[in-house]
């Protein structure tokens, strides 16, 4: 007889497009998968983005804590004709697919911090980075201030992409946890809390559904709105999430 942990259970999962590869897994446990995405990324095109790029082959660390901060800079490099191989700066990087994907065009990760947390990254980068060094953090708009109001040396910042409330996915998403007695949400980030507590939670409210969170301060978001997370891995990854849901649900 097969193992079907996620039996009669409905996964939601909220971030951007790439947190969505865990959909057939989650449908291999038998689970039934649905992907309404709470946040939308769009790239920051300006016409200095030549000039970052510049900016960018010349300090001594770039610094990615985003998948999505990776991608839009690797696209900037191309649209300007520029090749990873003429970046001479070391790459520190949060989270191993942050890291995958910057290893998968071809810049080579020297740092990464024990925990994927930006207040850990504070913490253990300055022994890495050495004396005074010059850093460009490759970020999202609405990123926060954690890396610059924590590190102890000053840090260029270059936002890259902004963030949208994606309200196209809240009706379906009001609609699987009105209609379905056992539904478990995963949220990614903190901005995606926030969509849902704007649109949907005056709706359902916070106790209809369980809810599994990628990191302390996505957790401590949804504790912020007094709701309870069910799952909360110490390894700050989707798959680790899902390995503990699946873990909870088979005891």
């Amino acid at each position: 007889m097969l193992n079907l942990p996620l039996k009669d259970k409905i996964v939601v999962v909220t971030g951007t497009s790439r947190t969505t590869t865990v959909l057939s897994e989650i449908e291999a446990l038998g689970g039934r998968a649905a992907a309404y995405p709470l946040i939308e990324i769009r790239e920051i095109i300006e016409p200095n983005d030549s000039l970052q790029l510049e900016k960018a082959k010349n300090v001594d660390w770039l610094i990615f804590t985003s998948q999505n901060a990776v991608e839009i800079f690797c696209n900037k490099l191309r649209r300007c004709q520029i090749s990873t191989f003429q970046l001479k700066a070391k790459i520190a990087a949060v989270g191993e697919k942050t890291a995958k994907i910057l290893e998968s065009n071809q810049l080579h990760v020297d740092f990464m911090p024990s925990v994927y947390s930006a207040d850990i990254f504070v913490k253990e980068f300055p022994v890495a980075a050495g004396y005074n060094p010059t850093c460009l953090f490759i970020r999202g708009k609405k990123a926060k201030d954690t890396l610059k109001a924590g590190l102890p040396f000053a840090i260029q910042e270059w936002n890259v992409y902004d963030t949208y409330d994606n309200l196209s996915s809240i009706k379906p998403l009001i609609d699987t946890i009105q209609s379905n007695e056992e539904v478990i949400v995963i949220f990614a980030s903190p901005s995606a809390v926030d969509v849902f507590a704007k649109f949907a939670a005056p709706i359902v409210g916070w106790t209809k559904a369980k809810y599994a969170a990628i990191g302390h301060i996505t957790a401590a978001r949804i504790k912020h709105y007094g709701a309870h997370v069910t799952y909360k891995p110490n390894t700050y990854t989707m798959q680790a999430v899902l390995d503990e849901i699946q873990n909870r649900e088979d005891a």
